[in-house]
């Protein structure tokens, strides 16, 4: 039985770190009470909200922030659960999209971190407003400091067109690829903030 300690602190930055590191350590706990470990739970959670350009071994690996190695190894124990496929692309046979099979969305509607997401609908709406953009501030920086890549969803980026052509309802510019609704309500890796 894995334990918390919780320290307790007067100075506000050591408490805020101190109860985000006990939350994260709440949600880790109960990810391993499952067949996944907490790695292979963030690889399922990024594959279901990839959009089409993204859900791919270089995109799993810099969302995830971890080696090449590392990823291969969570990909490949999700594929011999039956959680994922890896397919080729149509027109370019070097490149592989990572494909949720029926079990891994499935096993997504027994994602632990909708424990916490059930926890925060507790809060007031304003709290969690102000907790979202704080988490994301907070991240950013964290993501500047280790050299991460900040990913974010497609509808929010600078490349972002709603005046499509080509019968799809957006447009990125970047890739020059249109654009379905889904993909719009998804994460990129190519994602830059408008």
């Amino acid at each position: 039985m894995t334990r918390y300690y919780f320290v307790m602190t007067t100075e506000t930055d050591s408490r805020l770190a101190a109860l985000l590191y006990r939350l994260v350590g709440l949600v880790r706990s109960r990810e391993q009470a499952t067949i996944l470990n907490p790695v292979q739970w963030e690889a399922l959670r990024y594959l279901h909200w990839a959009n089409r350009f993204s859900a791919s071994p270089k995109g799993a690996t810099e969302y995830l922030g971890s080696t090449k190695g590392t990823v291969s190894q969570t990909l490949i124990a999700l594929e011999k659960k039956g959680l994922i496929e890896k397919r080729q692309d149509a027109e370019d046979k070097r490149k592989i999209h990572l494909v949720l099979t029926p079990a891994g969305q499935e096993l997504l509607t027994q994602d632990p971190q909708a424990l916490l997401e059930e926890d925060l609908k507790s809060l007031p709406e304003d709290q969690r407003r102000l907790m979202e953009e704080a988490m994301e501030n907070l991240l950013r920086v964290g993501l500047q400091r280790s050299g991460g890549k900040r990913f974010g969803f497609c509808r929010s980026c600078r490349h972002f067109r709603e005046d499509a052509e080509e019968g799809a309802p957006y447009f990125c510019s970047l890739l020059g690829e249109p654009l379905a609704q889904m993909d719009a309500d998804r994460i990129c890796l190519e994602h830059d903030a408008a």
